[in-house]
């Protein structure tokens, strides 16, 4: 487990007294291994170790014995989340390199991480997907008074984004994340909605009339539904800083197109149409731009669907001191080695045969060596 030693033995180890009788690595390594396999609470952990100590025995001494369920409670309450954040950071690097592509960003809030004796809200986090290699490449909280523009600007200037382009929901359509982003190394892509009334008016009219204009076409159909994207892009942003605009209107930095997504889906014998509306500093095609919006859903589906249903994080009860915060980052671990290993079987069947077979679980470990 080298690769685990190299990224976080630099971590703080918080824990004081009697506490520090159990290895800090080790305790994060049978953690890590019992979520890839299925455990999703303190107490399954420390079951999983009990269950599987003799594969844990052959590589890790346990000098002290295993570790309790109160011992991983505790070390996850205390690690400084932001340290154990930056040391994320770098197994994602070292697992493999992050390249190019979209990186997608997009909060989530863990539902039952509330504590409702203290006053406590939920705990939100913003990550930052890369979608083509569907790893998560880090994380930030949203701090009690602020909310998931402020978060993602934090965790966005700790990257490099050089080759990237940056997707994000209309909340990030925001002149500071732009500048940020192309301060970075890397081009933007947002949604345009009604959080931008002036530029969004203003796009729509433009792309009112689409009779005149190509579009790159895509459809979709599954479980009896039917769906026809038409994906427009166009250059011609002059008219968006000309004289007509009123004095002083805050720029995007970087604009040089706009696009819309007309969505045509047929169900059940009825259809409904639908437009959605862009903007972007990067010069991207008609098929380039549909390929983007695309993979800026694999946040939702290949981050957050698999982290509530495979990983049950929704109805996840940690809520004291670091705890949630901690655990989520774990559970993207976990998720990250998972996605890395046997491309040709699924997250949940990678699960489920990591904790039925030891050689199983070995061959998904073996890249942290």
């Amino acid at each position: 487990m080298s690769l685990i030693a190299a990224c976080f033995d630099g971590v703080p180890d918080t824990r004081t007294g009697n506490a520090l009788r159990h290895d800090f690595l080790e305790v994060l390594t049978i953690a890590l291994m019992a979520s890839i396999c299925g455990a999703e609470t303190c107490v399954d952990f420390a079951d999983f170790a009990t269950d599987r100590e003799t594969l844990f025995r052959s590589f890790l001494k346990l000098e002290n014995g295993l570790p309790s369920h109160d011992t991983f409670s505790r070390l996850f309450r205390l690690l400084d989340p932001q340290a154990f954040s930056s040391a994320f950071s770098i197994f994602v690097d070292r697992l493999g390199e992050k390249g190019c592509g979209v990186l997608a960003i997009d909060g989530k809030t863990l539902r039952r991480s509330f504590d409702r004796a203290a006053g406590g809200s939920p705990l939100a986090v913003v990550s930052a997907f890369a979608a083509d290699r569907r790893l998560v490449l880090s994380q930030a909280p949203v701090q009690p008074g602020s909310n998931e523009i402020v978060a993602a600007r934090e965790m966005l200037a700790l990257m490099d984004l050089t080759g990237m382009l940056v997707t994000g929901d209309a909340i990030h359509c925001q002149n500071e994340t732009a500048a940020l982003i192309k301060e970075k190394g890397g081009h933007w892509l947002f949604a345009l909605k009604a959080n931008r009334p002036v530029l969004h008016r203003a796009v729509a009219s433009f792309f009112a009339d689409v009779n005149a204009q190509e579009a790159f076409v895509t459809t979709d159909a599954d479980h009896g539904r039917v769906e026809i994207r038409r994906h427009f892009v166009s250059d011609e942003i002059d008219w968006i800083f000309s004289d007509r605009r009123y004095p002083g209107e805050p720029r995007l930095p970087g604009l040089c197109r706009i696009g819309m997504v007309e969505a045509e889906v047929t169900r059940q014998g009825q259809t409904a149409l639908s437009r959605r509306y862009y903007v972007s500093s990067a010069a991207l095609t008609r098929e380039a731009f549909a390929k983007a919006i695309r993979a800026h859903w694999a946040i939702e589906n290949s981050l957050h669907w698999v982290l509530d249903v495979t990983f049950d994080e929704d109805r996840a009860r940690n809520r004291k001191d670091h705890g949630a915060e901690n655990l989520a980052i774990l559970r993207k671990l976990a998720l990250n080695i998972l996605q890395s290993a046997r491309k040709d079987i699924s997250i949940r069947r990678k699960r489920k045969r990591s904790g039925w077979s030891d050689e199983f679980a070995r061959t998904v470990l073996g890249q942290m060596r």
